[in-house]
Formats: C-alpha cells, structure tokens, sequence
C-alpha cells in the first residue's frame, strides 16, 4: 500500500470523523501522539489501535517523545516518572558501568509500558552535547557536556529500547546543543567552526549512525549554510548527515510547525523533502495544517521508501524480561540520582 511521506498527530483522546476521513486518503507513513491525546493505559491502546486499523498496516509506526524527566507523555499516575537524561551522565561519571546500565534498563521499562499501549517508536536518544552558554531548551535532557559520555549513553538507552520491541530515533541531528534560543518559538544560529562541530557535535550521530531513524534539528551552522536550518538545508543533509555523519537511515524532520521555520506549513514541508528530509513531521493536529502538509507531503518512493521499509524491519517482539526485577535493580542504582 502506497504511504506518504509524512508523520502526522491528532487532536484528541480518539479520531474524530474528519480525521478518519484525512487520515484515510492522505496515507501516513505514521502518527504522533502528546499529552492531548493520553488518558490512561486503555484509552491509548484503543487509540493507538484504531490508528492501525484506520491504516490497515500492523507495523504502522506510532511515535512518542518519552525522554523521561520534563519530556514525558505517560506520566504517573498511570505510568512510571524516569529521571531527565543528565541523571544518568551524573551517575557515568561515578561508575560509567552503573550509568550505563541504568541507561538501558531506563528505557528498557519505558520500552514495556510503550509496547504495552500500541506505542512502538520512542524520539530517544538525545544526542545533543550542550555547551555552558546555550539555552536550557536541551539542558538536563542531554545525558552528559562530552560527546564520549553521549555516545556510550545514548546507545544504551538505544540499545533498551530496541530490546523492548520499540524503535529509537535519534535527536537532533547534526547537533541542537549549541542552540542560543528555542527553536520551538525562533531559529537558532551557530556559528561554530566546521572542525569543532565535527569533533564533538556531530560526533555522537556518526557513532550511533546505524540507528534506523534520526530527527533533524532546526538550526542554522553558519559556517556550513548560513541561510537554512538543517532541516531545510540540502548542504546540510547530503554533505554533513549523509557524507559526514554516514546516517542512511530514515531521516524525518522535526516539528514543522515550529516557529524556527519560515514560510507557510506548506512551504516548510516542501523546504524539507526537497532537502533530503525522507519524511516530514506535524504534531499539532491541526486539521488546515495537515491538509498543507498533505499537498507537499510525496507517496514514498525510492531510496525514501529504502530507508523507510528499514526502518520498520528493526520491529521485532520484545525480549524476555523479568520487569519487577529490572524495577528494583534500577531503583538500586540510581539511588540519590533518581531527583
């Protein structure tokens, strides 16, 4: 069944009849869920399989952005809190074999209560290396300020994840953790030099390269194009993500309606797939804003379509866990690391 290139959230607790409508001709390749849409364990795998059974695909990805600490759409009561990904930087840099257990098994539990719901693609890791200075936009949910500590944390928690039956996306490449300003509400600018990106920004994506998904970031590297983001940038995308970095994987924007990007959503979504962008991304579920992406938004073809049949191959039944014991081992090694 042909699927368009595009990724798409919706209003509330369950489809409304205009988005069954929407959903059934523009053809998603998958959905996004918030806060908006979460009620309880129940209501979400009702919606989650209502989703499905809209799309008649059983591998349709349904994504979340579940980091633990501040980002979080399950959250207590219903389902367990997790601490912000510094926590675990904070233990590594006591014990690196603590920290990297905790990592996994972080989100090894997360993986459960999100395969448990419907939930098989969690935005996670974070693989910003934020500096002193930057807005606190990435802050704490970066898990540590050196790329080596980065690196071996994001690929546990990728590593947790994929164990769980949940697919990772790494986030947001080539790097967000120079961004001055929030690129939710305005673009940020670096104007780092290309040697110092490389060294340490881009650093973590290009060892976890083999992830299958990667969300780009909404800023400008002026010393590589000083006019576009990454996400509307094709210098950007084929000459850093794909030549540099080497990620072949499925590569989707962020947010496009967020406020970093210029132009009308339907321009934005254009910008993005003529860059390089395999899949473009709307979370308001705004139903104007999504038939604009809907216009720009390709059926997916070519090494589009590779990359994304890809991607949904890594789906696969969680391995076997003991959940009550991965609990308590967890609460044993965070500790005072937990707050």
């Amino acid at each position: 069944m042909p699927v368009s290139a595009a990724i798409y959230g919706c209003a509330g607790q369950s489809l409304s009849e205009a988005e069954r409508s929407f959903f059934s001709d523009a053809s998603p390749w998958g959905f996004i869920l918030f806060a908006r849409n979460i009620e309880n364990p129940a209501q979400v795998l009702r919606l989650t399989s209502e989703l499905r059974e809209l799309a008649g695909r059983n591998d349709l990805p349904i994504l979340i952005d579940q980091e633990g600490g501040r980002v979080a759409r399950f959250r207590p009561p219903h389902w367990r809190a997790y601490p912000p990904g510094r926590r675990y930087g904070d233990l590594y840099a006591r014990s690196s074999e603590d920290g990297l257990e905790a990592a996994r098994l972080a989100s090894r539990l997360m993986a459960s209560e999100l395969y448990a719901a419907g939930v098989n693609v969690d935005c996670l890791p974070v693989l910003d290396v934020p500096v002193p200075d930057a807005h606190d936009i990435i802050g704490d949910r970066a898990y540590g300020e050196t790329s080596e500590s980065v690196i071996a944390l994001g690929h546990a928690a990728a590593e947790g994840l994929l164990e769980g039956g949940v697919l990772p996306v790494m986030k947001h490449i080539p790097g967000h953790g120079r961004a001055g300003v929030d690129s939710h509400l305005s673009l940020p600018i670096v104007d780092t030099e290309v040697k110092t990106l490389n060294a340490t920004d881009f650093a973590p994506f290009r060892a976890l390269a083999h992830l299958p998904i990667a969300m780009t970031a909404h800023v400008v590297y002026s010393a590589i194009d000083a006019e576009n983001p990454a996400t509307t940038s094709p210098k950007l995308i084929n000459d850093i993500i794909r030549t540099v970095i080497g990620f072949d994987g499925l590569l989707m924007s962020d947010d496009v309606s967020m406020q970093a990007l210029a132009g009308t959503i339907a321009e934005r979504t254009h910008a993005s797939i003529h860059a390089g962008c395999d899949i473009a991304l709307h979370c308001n579920g705004d139903m104007e804003e999504m038939e604009q992406v809907a216009a720009e938004a390709p059926i997916l073809a070519g090494d589009a379509l590779r990359r994304a049949s890809a991607a949904i191959d890594h789906f696969g039944l969680p391995q076997e866990f003991d959940e009550q014991a991965g609990l308590q081992r967890f609460a044993a090694l965070m500790g005072t690391f937990w707050g």
